[in-house]
């Protein structure tokens, strides 16, 4: 039986004031691994006119200047003016950051060798896996992702220079399911909203991102004459970033993940060193999935690993194939269970997550990116 249903997903921009919270607490993640690999971090960011502040806790070797660690962040995202609503020079940082509890840390890692690292927290984590696009990655969020990416390009290069840093896009796509089978056939919305100038018209906007944005991002092949727009609808985006809403790291977490597919645990990941398996673990989580997908042993696989604080052995996993398995789901998780070890440690140690690579994954998504960095993105060679 065939049917139709229609999907959505959406990005944001590196300006997007939750986007430049979640940059600014990986870039001090960074700046600590560093220094010292065996950083202890968990930095939360909040933003809002003209402010912005981190706070958690952080055990580290590390000797770090945040004024410049955070400002030349918010520069690299583009805002160093008033005229856009924010600047990296004259903005106000708050600092309120302690060491981490000696009750976690006597509970997790002290006294352990790096294999058997206990988990920095008890949680769930998911990991998703697709074969309807090259990245193995949804359609809805490969193709929102790319409008956002776009956007950043010509807004850099100057081909917009009424473009600024906060924007958001959101693609609706319809799909065909076919016995299980998931085929996106066209897509059926783009929405696209960006922080301009205030000396462009609304017919300008609107040209330039289809010509310069949604044209050079979606294949033709997907857009058709019934497809809708609706670009910068609210008909005038001039005060974006902090100034016009208060920005937190970790609400983002759908646009970082999946789009909205598979599941999600509800743990963030910007500001987490990789003893938090919140973030390493998710990362795992897609490495299987992806895994599993690339070996052909399913079309779409889901998959769940839990943990406990201060236990090395996870406590449960979980596989749904959604009915697309060439094997049982019993099977497929049995031969998931002998290829990947994913004690927290591990996993560290597999995918070489103690490097200060984690400010690139705070925008553009942690998942399907075509990046050297991004080892969860490696498909494992497994053996059944």
């Amino acid at each position: 039986m065939t049917s139709h249903f229609l999907f959505t997903s959406e990005c944001v921009s590196e300006g997007h004031p939750d986007k430049l919270c979640d940059q600014v607490s990986d870039s001090v993640l960074d700046a600590c691994l560093a220094q010292d690999p065996y950083s202890k971090v968990a930095c939360e960011s909040a933003s809002k006119t003209g402010m912005v502040m981190i706070f958690g806790e952080i055990t580290t070797k590390a000797i770090l200047d945040y004024q410049t660690v955070v400002r030349s962040t918010i520069k690299r995202i583009g805002f160093d003016s008033s005229e856009k609503g924010f600047d990296y020079k004259t903005c106000n940082l708050l600092i309120a950051i302690e060491q981490q509890s000696p009750d976690i840390a006597q509970g997790v890692h002290l006294g352990r060798d790096d294999e058997n690292v206990g988990a920095g927290d008890q949680g769930h984590m998911f990991g998703y896996a697709t074969n309807e696009t090259p990245e193995m990655m949804p359609l809805t969020h490969v193709l929102a992702t790319k409008l956002c990416k776009t956007l950043t390009k010509v807004r850099n290069d100057g081909t917009l220079p009424w473009a600024r840093p906060d924007a958001k896009t959101q693609v609706t796509v319809e799909y065909e399911l076919n016995d299980k089978k998931l085929t996106p056939k066209r897509v059926h919305t783009v929405v696209i909203s960006v922080q301009h100038s205030a000396d462009v018209t609304n017919e300008q906007i609107r040209a330039d991102l289809k010509q310069h944005v949604i044209l050079p991002s979606i294949p033709a092949e997907y857009l058709d004459d019934k497809t809708i727009y609706h670009l910068n609808p609210s008909g005038r985006f001039v005060i974006g970033g902090p100034q016009s809403d208060a920005g937190l790291t970790g609400r983002k977490i759908i646009i970082d993940t999946y789009g909205g597919w598979g599941a999600h645990g509800g743990g963030a990941f910007s500001g987490k060193d990789p003893t938090k398996v919140d973030r390493s673990a998710a990362y795992a989580a897609r490495w299987v999935a992806k895994s599993v997908v690339a070996a052909g042993l399913a079309d779409r696989v889901l998959f769940q690993v839990s943990y406990s604080i201060g236990v090395a052995e996870p406590l449960s996993v979980y596989v749904d194939t959604y009915g697309t398995g060439k094997r049982p789901d019993t099977e497929i998780l049995d031969i998931i269970k002998k290829n990947f070890d994913l004690r927290p440690g591990v996993i560290i140690r597999e995918l070489n997550l103690r490097r200060p690579i984690y400010q690139k994954t705070a925008y553009h998504g942690h998942f399907g990116r075509d990046d050297p960095d991004f080892t969860w993105e490696v498909p494992k060679k497994l053996v059944f």
